[in-house]
């Protein structure tokens, strides 16, 4: 078999002509996109800065280095806009800090909460990764919120809108969609949903508002799902878990699910038969 015949020649020669059609994935080779690590490297660099890690005495050197850093990646002047917005960024996130605090009986120190919660390695890279999406630099905001994403199990577009003093009890499997607009000294528990509905216009929808708005002191418990651009969860509300709602409620309602109707059963109705009831440990 001659080399031109080999499989690993004819496979490469049909790769080359479809990156030559133009396709989405030859278009996305053709788009300017950051090194994903280069983009962590930074969001790294400004979470140390924004949860006082790094030292007084070295910040505005610091501050420096992560500029260069990121206006390798970003326009230079989405690299300076940043940075004006860093003590806005560090204010909320301040707060965020004192709510896990007061909404988590199980904490035992600031300290613990910064460094080990995932609700605030979700919400101090969301509110970076936010600030860059509003300079119009939606790649590398995109990059950090899913690496934030992948860490934690927190699905928070860096689109949504969210207010300070917000709370994400356990987290996992939390989903705040792109046009989500959230006030402040909001609670939401694990398996949160507020989505969209079904997208059936494609493109068409992009730019709509798309996902519910939820307006101050609003706590949502585990496993509820809240959809729809129109839905508004009113101020003082809450919504119990398992719920699913479409449509707004008014600002101070309760939204609960019917409790689930108990049956006792003797042992042997139970599925599978009869129990053994004598164990030997």
């Amino acid at each position: 078999m001659s080399g031109s015949d080999r499989p690993s020649s004819v496979t490469a020669q049909h790769l080359r002509a479809q990156r030559d059609q133009r396709d989405p994935v030859s278009q996305a080779r053709a788009e300017r996109v950051p090194e994903r690590d280069d983009v962590i490297e930074v969001l790294a660099r400004l979470r140390e800065i924004l949860l006082d890690r790094s030292p007084s005495e070295t910040l505005s050197s610091d501050l420096e280095v992560v500029h260069g850093l990121l206006s390798r990646l970003t326009r230079e002047r989405s690299a300076s806009s940043l940075l004006e917005t860093l003590p806005e960024i560090r204010h909320c996130l301040g707060m965020d800090v004192e709510a896990a605090y007061h909404g988590d009986p199980a904490s035992q120190s600031y300290a613990e909460i910064i460094e080990a919660y995932p609700s605030i390695l979700a919400i101090s890279t969301y509110r970076i990764a936010h600030s860059l999406y509003q300079l119009r630099e939606p790649v590398v905001a995109r990059v950090m919120s899913e690496w934030a994403h992948g860490r934690t199990g927190i699905d928070i577009h860096p689109g949504a809108s969210i207010g300070c003093h917000f709370f994400i009890d356990h987290g996992t499997g939390v989903v705040i969609g792109e046009t989500t607009v959230i006030g402040n000294r909001v609670k939401l528990y694990h398996g949160v949903t507020l989505g969209a509905f079904s997208n059936r216009k494609g493109r068409e929808d992009a730019g709509k508002k798309r996902h519910p708005t939820l307006e101050d002191d609003v706590t949502i418990y585990p496993n509820s799902t809240i959809l729809g651009g129109e839905t508004v969860i009113g101020a003082g509300s809450t919504v119990g878990g398992n719920a699913w709602l479409t449509h707004s409620v008014a600002a101070g309602t309760r939204v609960v699910i019917e409790a689930p109707r108990l049956v006792q059963s003797a042992d042997d109705d139970l599925e599978g038969g009869e129990q053994t009831r004598n164990y030997n440990i």
